[in-house]
């Protein structure tokens, strides 16, 4: 395991300004497993079992005010939500007690005894205290008044239980938190398990995410090491025993202990490196090894921070945990209680320190998907620049593939059809009349072709064969010879050829043909996202671990001819990957935004598409539904019945791109792939699945068993749809 230094320094970090430890006491009995509780400026745990120490961060004498009332150990306690008066609620098997703190100083410095207002007695060891935000209420968790496998959620106006889960794990609830910004329930288990509900109306306590804590850290180290800012590659940082054997270690896992917010909107933008604090929600995660910086967008860890990566520090392994933001100078107090003994320590941490010190450095240019540099001399696309014109046709031959075919594409102009094929081959057809204009053979290529594209406004055609794409420049002929009439005209020329970091067969491809681009995106099965400079003709950035398994479609937003959207919303992109949800990119920081698992896809590639006007993005999934998600929350908005198979791909109607309307799908059927084409009208809510239900009735049942083909629908001159097919 590299030194601290390697880990908190490569940004400019320094370890004394992440955390300090401003306070040390240790207690008679210990305090593990024990509600401890923190305010702005004061911070509340037992002391040697029935008495309550107030601490106060702003004391220069650092004297404890002790509060005596409990006749039986203190097993939970919490702070009041108001500043004045500032109510301290403590808990034990005899009493349930509340303290104005106010008081209790004026008291002491009298000379006289503080006392504070008994709430209940008797009512069994207390887990957890909450108070309401307006003081008035204090909910108390009593023996086996609440069950801590299941999650309830109460209506306090009329006292009756409005939503009660299934057994979420075998292991206990220790945590419990509700962001009011996102209006998400968020719960942490004794096995590192977090589960994130959504309270929105309407979505009925949808279970949004499942997110294991260690495999999130695991890959956050990862990354690190690969971007370079780890000098050699990291160990798990989770205590382990060699009990077993030498050599055999013993893994524990990471117990959510506490949740609480983490408002980096505090801290400048420039303080959080590529981190952008505006609209990013991210919560505190106290676990018994460290705490963790968790973004609720994106379920992503955003930085870590391990107790014994710090000498100074005197708790190596904690068993209780409070956290708790001061917006007087943007730090965090953290109040820790050893897992074994009775060290009690206050800690204050910096959290854009920390931050800044574990972001993955930006890239060295900046990236964007619109062209904003003029075309190199010794840019592969300089042949581009100037464009040829094609003849019309004269004459009509039918011919089609003779595998699968895995990749289509329309030409900007709508004259062409671009179509690839296990066979290793790929055709260039008319969109009028299906005839073939340009066949590829399978002698240029070296394996199938897995993703073909035009670019660059149909200068170019863009392919992945293996572990290389390849950059084609093209004329397209159609006139015969009549004398020759079966030699095909139409050329193309390599112009160049790119392969990935480390030679790993490309599993997508993605680019722009809308308008100028120099960006192409490309996934491999090394779970990576590298995105090429073609105006540089080089890999200008690699993002690693983009999922947990391959990525298998790469989806822009490139927003379509009847729209326009801002240049800034071109960077966004989707990936997505088998049983890994679907992820949102911002091109410009390489960071991923957010996160879209709220649709089963555990074994079959499914479809995912942006809607015009880049507010919406659609996946199809396992379970015969199509998903609308809205960009700005993390579970859906729409669920679309109607299918009887899997959905393997969907896609928006450009000409409609408000509220998610006239969106395509395709269905599996029976191991077969056929199309089926869904045109609900421009609406949202009930009226659209409604109407999404009537038009799949309509539609069931109408497909035939047919050879392998293309299948599309044209537009005539007057806007009539015809269906065409290429056999």
């Amino acid at each position: 395991m590299e030194n601290p230094q390697d880990i908190f320094s490569s940004n400019g970090g320094c370890l004394i300004d992440i955390v300090i430890e401003k306070y040390l006491v240790e207690s008679k009995e210990s305090v593990s497993h024990v509600q401890l509780a923190c305010s702005m400026q004061d911070c509340a745990f037992p002391l040697d079992g029935t008495e309550l120490c107030i601490w106060n961060t702003e004391d220069p004498s650092h004297q404890l005010l002790i509060l005596r009332g409990h006749h039986q150990p203190i097993t939970a306690m919490a702070f009041g939500n108001k500043v004045n008066p500032l109510l301290i609620c403590s808990a034990s098997l005899d009493y349930v007690i509340m303290w104005n703190l106010e008081e209790c100083r004026e008291k002491v410095l009298q000379g006289l005894v503080p006392r504070g207002t008994v709430m209940g007695s008797l009512l069994g060891k207390v887990l957890c205290l909450q108070l309401s935000p307006d003081d008035h209420v204090v909910a108390v968790c009593a023996g086996n008044k609440i069950f801590m496998l299941d999650i309830e959620v109460w209506d306090h106006c009329t006292g009756s239980l409005i939503y009660s889960s299934s057994v979420l794990s075998a292991y206990p609830l220790l945590s419990l938190f509700i962001d009011a910004e996102s209006r998400q329930l968020v719960t942490g288990c004794a096995d590192g398990q977090l589960w994130i509900f959504s309270l929105m109306d309407g979505h009925h306590y949808r279970r949004v995410a499942r997110v294991d804590l260690r495999k999130k850290t695991e890959t956050f180290s990862t990354r690190r090491v690969k971007s370079g800012l780890c000098s050699q590659p990291e160990e798990s940082h989770l205590p382990s025993t060699s009990a077993l054997g030498k050599g055999e270690q013993v893994e524990v896992t990471f117990p959510v202990l506490r949740l609480a917010p983490c408002d980096l909107s505090l801290i400048p933008n420039s303080a959080c490196g590529c981190l952008s604090s505006e609209n990013t929600q991210c919560v505190w995660i106290g676990s018994s090894v460290g705490l963790f910086v968790f973004n609720l967008a994106n379920l992503e860890v955003e930085a870590a921070l391990y107790y014994k990566d710090f000498q100074s520090l005197s708790i190596l392994l904690a068993g209780s945990c409070a956290l708790r933001n001061r917006t007087a100078d943007r730090k965090a107090l953290c109040l820790l209680a050893s897992l074994f003994g009775g060290k009690i320590a206050v800690l204050e941490i910096n959290p854009a320190a920390l931050v800044r010190a574990q972001q993955c450095p930006s890239v060295g240019q900046s990236l964007s998907v619109p062209a904003s540099f003029c075309v190199l001399p010794t840019s592969p696309l300089y042949l581009g620049i100037a464009k040829e014109k094609s003849t019309k046709a004269a004459s009509q031959q039918r011919c089609g593939h003779d595998g699968a075919v895995n990749a289509v594409c329309w030409s900007q102009d709508r004259r062409w059809l671009l179509s690839a094929a296990q066979d290793g081959t790929l055709r260039v057809w008319s969109a009028r009349g299906a005839e073939l204009a340009l066949l590829l053979g399978k002698d240029m290529f070296s394996k199938p072709i897995q993703s073909a594209q035009f670019y660059y406004i149909d200068a170019f055609i863009l392919l992945s064969s293996g572990p290389e794409f390849q950059l084609l420049k093209y004329h397209i002929d159609t006139c015969k010879d009549e004398i020759k009439r079966y030699k095909q005209k139409s050329k193309s020329k390599l112009i160049c050829r790119l392969s990935m970091t480390g030679a790993v067969d490309m599993t997508s491809l993605s680019a722009v043909n809308d308008f100028y681009s120099h960006i192409v995106l490309t996934a491999g099965r090394n779970r990576t996202v590298e995105v090429f400079d073609l105006n540089a003709g080089c890999s200008a950035a690699v993002i690693a671990e983009a999922h947990s398994r391959p990525v298998h479609q790469i989806c822009q937003n490139k927003g379509s001819s009847f729209t326009t959207q801002q240049p800034q919303a071109y960077n966004l992109f989707l990936t997505t990957a088998i049983g890994d949800g679907m992820r949102l990119w911002d091109l410009r920081t390489l960071r991923c935004e957010r996160h879209f698992e709220g649709h089963p896809t555990r074994g079959y590639p499914c479809g995912i598409a942006f809607s015009p006007c880049g507010r919406f993005a659609a996946c199809g999934a396992e379970d015969r539904h199509a998903y609308v998600y809205e960009m700005g929350s993390s579970t859906y908005s729409h669920r679309l019945a109607g299918h009887t198979d899997t959905v393997t791909g969907v896609a928006f109607n450009p000409s409609a791109p408000q509220h998610g309307a006239h969106l395509h799908t395709t269905e599996l059927y029976k191991g077969r792939r056929e199309k089926c084409v869904l045109l609900p009208p421009a609406s949202t809510g009930k009226h659209l699945e409604e109407k999404w239900d009537e038009l799949c009735g309509a539609f069931r049942g109408r497909f035939k068993r047919r050879k392998p083909c293309l299948s599309y629908y044209g537009h005539s001159g007057t806007g009539e749809r015809f269906p065409s097919q290429i056999y």
